[in-house]
């Protein structure tokens, strides 16, 4: 340890090293962080002053927006960043930093579609109860116990990495600090932060996976039994976008995290954090916004007095 280098940066290597594909992608994901920002803002605005959208549902749509900027502008900006400069580093602190805003973010997401999931188990299971249920102040409690959840799963994974050494390699195959990545090039013993990471990952991510599932298991139970198929496919159409977000996000994820640990990301990996890092917060409110008929009018509506 006394004769190596104490790394103050890491280089992040990116998605190419070819100039000219660098700046095609530059421009691409400059666009698509745009529109990523553009569209989720837009749905934040539109349900805050549209009365008629003050729902449970809906204001879960409104937070998953705003972790969908959030955890996009973690990543891409540095990103965005590294295409056109000549030294594609990020100092340590920078690292560290952009992992536990990360962890913050992503955790939040994934239990604010768990809420969702439960939203539409009650609305469609139990409707008769649902203004009981689903009350603004059960829907802030929610919220409020998701972002603590994201805080603590930043305390477990986090706190063990701060006190970590980094020597010798430095340079990280991926366009952003993810925790395996950053892992791998530690020269202290890494083994408690990787159990860690996989705990967390059943703990909060197969808890919410769960979650999740169970709602549906119920609310397609609940939907069979309906007798109308024209009810039937109306009820079960109000989940199909949520569904589509759950599906994007979980296989990219878990794909990602629930592999055995190695040296570093393989080509496939970095597709697969593109998914659910950068593209799925670009199709989450393009999603909502075409499966949702109500929120389409009133975006149309919103459109059409602008021109």
């Amino acid at each position: 340890m006394e004769n190596q280098t104490i790394a103050i940066e890491f280089i992040l290597l990116g998605l190419s090293s070819d100039p000219q594909v660098q700046m095609f992608l530059f421009f691409l994901f400059l666009i698509i962080y745009a529109t990523t920002f553009i569209g989720n803002s837009v749905i934040i605005f539109v349900v805050k002053t549209e009365t008629s959208l003050h729902t449970p549902m809906f204001f879960f749509l409104s937070h998953l927006a705003l972790a969908d900027i959030s955890y996009s502008s973690v990543t891409v900006p540095k990103m965005l960043e590294n295409f056109v400069a000549n030294k594609k580093s990020i100092s340590l602190v920078g690292c560290i930093t952009q992992i536990f805003f990360f962890i913050q973010f992503v955790v939040v997401e994934m239990f604010l579609l768990s809420a969702m999931a439960y939203d539409r188990y009650v609305a469609i299971c139990d409707p008769l109860h649902y203004s009981i249920i689903m009350t603004k102040p059960m829907c802030w409690k929610l919220v409020g116990g998701i972002w603590v959840l994201g805080f603590l799963d930043v305390m477990l994974n986090g706190l063990p990495l701060i006190g970590l050494n980094f020597c010798g390699h430095n340079l990280i195959r991926h366009y952003t600090c993810e925790l395996p990545a950053v892992l791998s090039l530690s020269c202290s013993e890494t083994s408690l932060n990787y159990k860690l990471l996989l705990a967390s990952c059943f703990l909060f991510g197969f808890t919410s996976f769960f979650l999740i599932l169970i709602s549906y298991i119920y609310i397609i139970s609940a939907v069979l039994k309906i007798q109308s198929t024209k009810s039937r496919s109306k009820t079960f159409s109000t989940c199909s976008s949520h569904l589509i977000v759950v599906c994007i996000f979980y296989l990219s994820a878990f794909s990602v995290y629930l592999q055995p640990h190695s040296k570093s990301f393989t080509d496939i990996d970095k597709v697969s954090s593109i998914q659910y890092l950068i593209l799925g917060p670009l199709l989450n409110p393009i999603i909502y916004s075409l499966k949702s008929k109500e929120l389409k009018i009133l975006l149309l509506k919103k459109f059409e007095t602008r021109k």
